[in-house]
């Protein structure tokens, strides 16, 4: 064979081996897309049952939202806006209407928690770990949105964030860029194994991502329901500002303390750099403002501290006190995540 025919075929295997490769690639990301078409299918036919539509009524007329059963006893999460403040709440799961009574609802979390007394052995949500989430981590919502049957939705984890704009959550909430519209406040937030990891409380501008508060937050506001009758948020009494330098990878130390501080009694003193409080890692001011959240009133909670190169845990009981009001409006855009009947 001549030089000249060998080069002539050169080109041409190239172009085979390119479009075979090429072909290799649409079929993979094909058979990618399927598989993660049938997880999201998956989670939705597992989880469906355990959604509901809540119907009731507040001061400006009928309203709908969404809610998810947690125990089989009938006990259920839904947002502030749907469940807090309204009246003669039903619950809608499938043809069947129940009506329900709220057990608890805390404006400073943004939920509120229901009971249908005749729903025994319901299906319900497992709770997973929000801690567990990371930026674009894959994530569901299940709701009912603009009074429509119930509807997934599909996205990723954005961030976590204190606060958005000039308004302050009560803890980190988590955002993510998942698609929302009215009637679907008090929605699940699901991981890829089906758990809830957090609840829908209130829609970024043009409802095209939405923020989420984390499961745990919501079980702390439950179980000082059950164990005082309300919310029994801690106080700690830190004034903490930023450190020059980082100092095992925390930036925040203890500037002062208000009179009778809890922390100061524990023996915290002024300049301690904050490591962690509770099971938070302290990296940043914001980490204490988001573990503060967990703290309750008369349980010790274990905080560590750097003190002269030395690290120290002390056993503080947070101090009971009132709840701050409310920074962060049931939705941010001003469309709550309900729909008016």
């Amino acid at each position: 064979m001549s030089r000249r025919r060998v080069f002539s075929v050169v080109p041409a295997l190239r172009i085979a081996l390119a479009s075979v490769a090429f072909l290799f690639w649409q079929n993979a990301r094909a058979a990618d897309e399927d598989a993660l078409s049938q997880k999201v299918r998956a989670v939705f036919d597992h989880s469906k049952n355990a959604i509901v539509k809540i119907e009731a009524a507040d001061e400006h007329g009928a309203l709908s939202g969404t809610g998810f059963f947690v125990d089989p006893n009938g006990t259920l999460y839904t947002c502030y806006s749907v469940g807090g403040e309204s009246h003669d709440i039903v619950v809608c799961n499938g043809e069947a209407k129940y009506p329900a009574t709220r057990l608890a609802s805390d404006p400073r979390s943004g939920i509120a928690i229901l009971k249908v007394e005749t729903q025994k052995n319901s299906p319900f949500l497992t709770l997973g770990k929000s801690r567990e989430l990371g930026i674009a981590s894959m994530v569901i919502t299940i709701g009912y949105p603009m009074d429509l049957p119930i509807t997934p939705n599909f996205g990723v984890i954005g961030g976590f964030d204190m606060k958005y704009g000039d308004r302050f959550f009560a803890t980190a909430h988590i955002r993510a860029n998942v698609p929302v519209q009215r009637g679907e406040g008090g929605a699940p937030l699901l991981n890829m194994r089906g758990e809830a990891v957090g609840i829908l409380v209130s829609s970024l501008e043009g409802g095209v991502g939405c923020f989420a508060l984390p499961i745990e937050a919501a079980e702390k506001v439950r179980q000082d329901f059950m164990r005082f009758g309300e919310a029994r948020p801690g106080w700690l009494g830190i004034q903490f500002g930023k450190t020059e330098h980082e100092q095992n990878g925390s930036v925040v130390c203890v500037e002062d303390f208000v009179d009778e501080a809890p922390a100061l009694k524990a023996g915290m003193e002024k300049g301690d750099v904050l490591l962690q409080v509770g099971n938070t890692k302290i990296k940043s001011p914001d980490d204490v403002l988001a573990a503060a959240f967990y703290l309750t009133a008369g349980d010790q909670v274990p905080i560590t501290v750097l003190r002269g190169g030395e690290t120290l845990t002390l056993n503080v009981q947070p101090a009971d006190v009132a709840p701050r009001p409310t920074a962060l409006l049931p939705n941010l855009d001003g469309i709550p995540l309900k729909v008016r009947r």
